[in-house]
């Protein structure tokens, strides 16, 4: 326990800049400049803060820490907060990510500015919020809530085709999350509370669990997103600004993983290992179909997206190993993922902002003229192929040791997925860095500015470093995983004696 209620400051510090941009007049560059600056200060504080979290927080302990309680609604529905070591990192990420976005932002927005940063800001709480919240109830309203100001930024400041990319996102999600408040309202039925930590202990019916596993597997799995209902994802990422699809691949697709972590795994245990072969399945047609797409793509932006579908596939892979190595794997891919693939969509952003086009055959020869910028780029391709020395190498080697150690033949069949990685991220790495400067339009383009190296050379260091020195991440979460682990192992094994009894 805190003295201060630290988690409720970082989770509604955003909101507090949000309204002294709504003070503000938008009215001459001045006042632009002003509303930018109060935007980036807010979301470098709320980082710092979020700091604290970190520092304060004990990794020994497995439970919650940090906790508080209100009564909120009297049907026993209360504001109940509070971070494990599942859940810690992933708000440090998302207060991390943000200033990035607000930089990346700073030249390519230049109209509604003010209501742009009042929807990442209000973004950046209900994300915030969907890690920290303790109560089912108060889970649900934040992980829905963010649909909202996701939906606005894609529709307003996105590309042509915006308005049919923000409803299919909308709908997409939607959809999926009706069935999960469905569940929570059978949950609440059943057990009488919405409180996470009392629902975690409860022991659902074997009958019931298969039912509540889908509805909640039916929302998680568009959100992060799975093979068949991955194809809002592309045509989200091609129209959002590049801020827009920072947050997206960055944060938004890992609250889906969250929630298996969070739900699917400690509350439905039965279930979860009896489906796991479905969740494999889906994971390997994941990740050879869409690493077979991203190689044909012709867009910058959607040849990523495909990759961010790839590697969730890992993801999932990984939590329904059931095991140490799988689900620490997992966690750490997401995180390394968030820091990749939001900076290699920082990086389309660099040469979108020069050229006004993504398409891959538009460029070439960058390095002649973007030396630093090939480099960073060079960076991240490898991270995001899963190179060792990089981040994105250790959570894969992780995930696929923990599902070898279950099935040899996934994991093989998953491995090809490596490989398949470096043809299109090389692929995509050649056509645009290397060979002849020959097109005239690219002959004038500069290197990277101040505000560009801001935005990727702090990147750049995390991925390599977590890459080289992964523990601070892994002391972070072990504790958590292991009684996560555990509490599966225990429940299975008292369902299989009352089977045999």
């Amino acid at each position: 326990m805190t003295d201060w209620p630290i988690l409720s400051t970082v989770t509604f510090l955003p909101l507090v800049g949000a309204f002294l941009i709504l003070l503000v007049r938008e009215d001459g560059a001045n006042a632009k400049r002003n509303i930018r600056a109060i935007a980036l200060w807010t979301t470098i504080f709320t980082f710092a803060l979020s700091l604290l979290i970190w520092i304060g927080f004990d990794n020994a302990d497995p439970g919650f820490q940090m906790v508080e309680k209100l009564d909120w609604l009297d049907s026993g529905i209360s504001y109940h907060m509070g971070v494990d070591g599942i859940s810690m990192l992933f708000v440090i990420l998302t207060t991390f990510l943000m200033p990035f976005c607000i930089l990346a932002s700073w030249e390519s927005i230049d109209k509604r500015v003010k209501a742009y940063m009042v929807a990442f800001l209000l973004l950046e709480t209900l994300m915030i919020g969907v890690f920290t919240a303790l109560d089912i109830v108060l889970f649900y309203v934040f992980f829905e809530g963010g649909l909202i100001p996701m939906f606005i930024i894609i529709g307003v400041w996105g590309g042509k085709r915006r308005v049919y990319a923000s409803f299919k996102f909308f709908l997409y999600t939607l959809l999926g999350s009706v069935l999960m408040l469905l569940a929570i309202m059978a949950m609440l039925y059943q057990s009488d509370t919405t409180d996470i930590p009392t629902l975690l202990t409860h022991d659902f019916p074997a009958s019931m669990q298969t039912w509540l596993w889908l509805a909640f597997f039916a929302s998680f799995a568009v959100k992060m997103p799975m093979w068949p209902v991955h194809t809002w994802l592309p045509d989200a990422h091609v129209e959002a600004p590049t801020a827009g699809s920072v947050i997206l691949a960055g944060i938004m697709l890992k609250m889906g993983g969250y929630g298996l972590l969070r739900f699917s795994l400690p509350m439905f245990p039965i279930a979860s290992m009896d489906l796991a072969p479905l969740v494999f399945a889906l994971s390997v047609i994941a990740i050879i179909y869409t690493s077979l797409v991203a190689l044909m793509q012709e867009d910058m932006k959607k040849l990523i997206a495909y990759s961010s579908v790839a590697h969730m596939g890992y993801v999932t892979m990984g939590i329904f190993a059931m095991n140490q190595e799988g689900v620490q794997g997992a966690i750490f891919q997401m995180l390394s993922h968030g820091l990749v693939s939001g900076a290699l969509f920082l990086c389309v952003g660099v040469v979108y902002d020069r050229m006004h086009t993504r398409e891959i055959a538009a460029y070439g020869g960058l390095v002649n003229n973007m030396p630093k910028y090939a480099v960073a780029f060079l960076i991240f391709t490898m991270a995001n192929v899963g190179l060792p020395g990089t981040s994105g190498f250790i959570g894969e080697f992780l995930t696929l040791l923990g599902v070898f150690r279950v099935n040899t033949w996934v994991a093989l069949f998953a491995t090809t997925g490596v490989i398949l990685s470096a043809a299109y991220a090389l692929w995509l790495y050649r056509k645009v860095v290397f060979g002849a400067l020959t097109k005239e339009s690219l002959e004038g383009m500069l290197d990277l500015s101040g505000r560009e190296k801001l935005t990727l050379y702090p990147l750049v260091v995390l991925v390599i470093f977590f890459g080289v020195y992964p523990a601070p991440i892994f002391d972070a979460t072990a504790s958590s995983v292991q009684a996560l682990v555990n509490t599966i192992s225990i429940s299975l094994d008292a369902a299989h004696g009352a089977v045999a009894n």
